[in-house]
């Protein structure tokens, strides 16, 4: 967006929502009637497996197509996610990351079919493209887990694009570096803004060392990098936290890359505010912190965001439906164009409380930073284990004090008494994705496979893994592949042949121990450490992550408590098919399988895991399940064979563990 002159009104910022579900036509068909209600630019949410570089008829894609985004599997599918939408005169963000050059190569292709189809000149259509690839890999290392590749070729992909971005499409902003994330799993301030500017650093030291850019140029690499963070409901701190990042920035700009220019340096972001600190109980209180949050990164002139998207009250419960989005974007609209907030200028400037804050802020992170680059940047810091490890702990010591009730989280650990609500109570409550879903995106993908030209496709794709295994920039490549009718799972299968796969350190092990009141966990403790003497060996749980849900979160601070509580624990990180849980859990000896899941596939994994176990024989090994689960799914999953369900609304980890031993003792008929 245009930054005004100081004598006027500022402009509003580009008021998004995030959303898709389903297919291409269901979702092109939400994003024209969000467009109808006065949505300025777009955002795009993908599901899983294409996140992660697979096809719908995949084995690891089962139960997951179309789930928490839409399918994008070829070029036919973006032709449709943008039917009737020219390209060239949206402003589109895209959420992805591991395959983020080949989903702007898909978009590229189809604005490139646009134009030709309007009599347009290619080129000029390609220097209007407006828009963000989130495309930040070091943060799915840590937190979302959609990553695919090692960190070095993952680093590669991203300085192709930025490289090829800046020359071809100049208006895109090739990468969102995003602190979003790492808030969410367990950040402080100040480790927020040095993990995300280590990650820029990472991008720029990279992209200037590649010798693709002439030096003349760095400057406009510099200007077209953008960031996306996070707002929680501390929102002074929040503000002063933008303020810091906005000041840090500059400096880094500058002083280690020499750009002059002010507006190239400018701190340009945009924002989706916390979400995962949104509440199951009494969801209707989301709405306010919503709100508030909101304010962090609106209140401040000189660190406003330029693009906003609002998650809606219900996401602790499901997918929102098309209302509740209305109703996110209704409060954007209501701040912008109703309020004064627009007619003035800095309201903190010269604030001696604010600039104290800031000043802490940026101290505590600038040393956070320097340790960082001391181990060699962000990228050594992502395979040491040093920076997971470090957001393990905070988050552990986050919900130590929510559950001691340190931090008060209104309606869940004080203020429970509450009338029922009127926004709830039946399953329309949140949207459901048709189980057809999934079928018809397999029947699509083998139709397409079998209507294209498959001469092409194998030279297109021989092509680009021939020029992976060299320092070529792979992005025009990647998109004379959408061209040929390459999928999804085709372009990852063949950079996953050249670069390999990754599995991330989790974090748990280096994790310090933490929990509720220590008689509380010694309590447990001798519950499991009694147990297993009547068994004759330790107890022993299975942390498993099924399908290709990556929010490990919830996983890693289940690990640690079990762990804290006297549990043998074994938890491989994210990833894996219900039949590997089963080995796992079958070669280990486990007493007791827990899953988590947050992305809605529970109906199909979950009962996978209780029937490969009793397959295997091992039917006195109970299976519990925690995440984003609906009470009528919950109903479903117990008359499935499921020991027990937990929710957000379950925050205490140590009473959760105490029931776990008591599922065991029941499992053994132990008295």
């Amino acid at each position: 967006m245009p930054y005004p002159t100081d004598r006027e009104r500022d402009r509003p910022w580009v008021i998004r929502t995030y959303a898709g579900h389903s297919s291409a036509e269901k979702s092109n068909a939400l994003y024209r009637r969000n467009l109808a209600k006065g949505q300025t630019g777009l955002s795009v949410a993908f599901d899983l497996p294409t996140q992660t570089g697979y096809d719908p008829d995949d084995e690891l894609a089962k139960g997951e197509v179309g789930k928490v985004g839409v399918p994008v599997s070829h070029i036919g599918d973006m032709r449709t996610l943008f039917d009737g939408i020219p390209i060239a005169e949206a402003n589109t963000s895209m959420t992805i990351n591991a395959p983020a050059m080949w989903l702007l190569a898909l978009y590229t292709a189809v604005a490139e079919e646009q134009a030709s189809e309007s009599g347009l000149d290619i080129s000029e259509v390609r220097a209007k493209l407006a828009g963000t690839t989130q495309n930040d890999i070091v943060k799915e290392y840590l937190s979302r887990g959609t990553y695919v590749f090692p960190p070095a070729p993952s680093l590669r992909l991203i300085t192709d694009m930025v490289a090829w971005s800046v020359t071809e499409i100049p208006k895109w902003n090739p990468i969102n570096i995003c602190s979003y994330h790492l808030q969410e799993a367990g950040a402080s301030p100040a480790q927020e803004l040095a993990y995300a500017l280590s990650t820029a650093i990472a991008v720029l030291d990279s992209v200037r060392d590649s010798g693709q850019v002439p030096p003349e140029k760095f400057g406009d690499v510099v200007g077209r990098i953008s960031f996306f963070v996070n707002a929680g409901l501390r929102f002074v701190e929040e503000m002063c936290k933008l303020r810091a990042l906005g000041r840090m920035w500059d400096q880094i700009t500058r002083e280690r890359y020499g750009v002059e220019n002010p507006k190239q340096r400018r701190m340009r972001y945009g924002v989706q505010v916390n979400s995962l600190g949104l509440t199951e109980a009494q969801p209707e209180n989301n709405v306010q912190r919503i709100v508030l949050e909101m304010l962090a990164v609106t209140l401040s002139k000189d660190a406003r965001a330029r693009a906003i998207q609002l998650p809606a009250w219900n996401e602790a419960l499901g997918l929102p439906r098309p209302w509740d989005q209305q109703w996110a974007l209704r409060m954007q609209q209501v701040l912008a164009y109703e309020t004064d907030l627009l007619e003035y200028e800095d309201i903190f400037e010269g604030s001696v409380v604010i600039e104290a804050k800031v000043s802490e802020l940026v101290e505590a992170a600038q040393a956070e930073i320097d340790r960082v680059q001391e181990m060699g940047g962000a990228v050594a810091a992502v395979e040491n284990g040093y920076m997971k490890g470090e957001l393990v702990s905070s988050l552990a010591e986050r919900r130590r004090r929510i559950e001691s009730g340190e931090d008060v989280v209104v309606g869940l650990n004080r203020f429970e008494t509450t009338e029922p609500s009127p926004l709830q109570g039946d399953a329309a409550a949140i949207e459901t994705v048709d189980p057809a879903t999934e079928a018809a995106a397999i029947a699509a993908i083998r139709e397409w496979r079998a209507s294209r030209d498959q001469a092409a496709v194998d030279e297109a794709l021989t092509r680009l893994q021939d020029a992976a295994k060299t320092d070529e920039n792979l992005m025009q490549v990647s998109v004379d592949c959408a061209k040929a009718g390459v999928t999804t799972g085709e372009w990852a299968g063949a950079l996953r042949a050249v670069f390999g796969e990754f599995r991330a350190p989790t974090g748990v092990s280096a994790a310090v121990a933490s929990g509720e009141a220590a008689v509380e966990i010694a309590e447990v403790r001798e519950r499991v450490r009694a147990t297993g003497e009547e068994l004759g060996t330790r107890l022993r749980m299975l942390v498993g992550k099924p399908g290709l849900d990556g929010h490990s979160n919830g996983a890693e601070q289940v690990a640690v408590r079990a762990r804290d509580v006297g549990f043998e624990v074994v938890y491989q990180g994210i990833r894996l098919t219900p039949a590997q849980i089963v080995a796992a859990a079958v070669q280990e000896g486990v007493h007791v399988v827990g899953l988590s899941i947050l992305s809605g596939s529970h109906l199909e994994v979950v009962p996978a895991v209780v029937d490969g176990l009793r397959a295997a024989g091992a039917d006195d090994v109970p299976v519990i399940v925690g995440g984003i689960i609906p009470a009528d799914d919950a109903a479903a999953l117990k008359a499935k064979g499921i020991a027990a369900v937990f929710t957000p609304k379950d925050y205490q980890l140590t009473e959760m563990m105490d029931e776990i031993v008591t599922i065991i003792r029941r499992t053994h008929n132990l008295t």
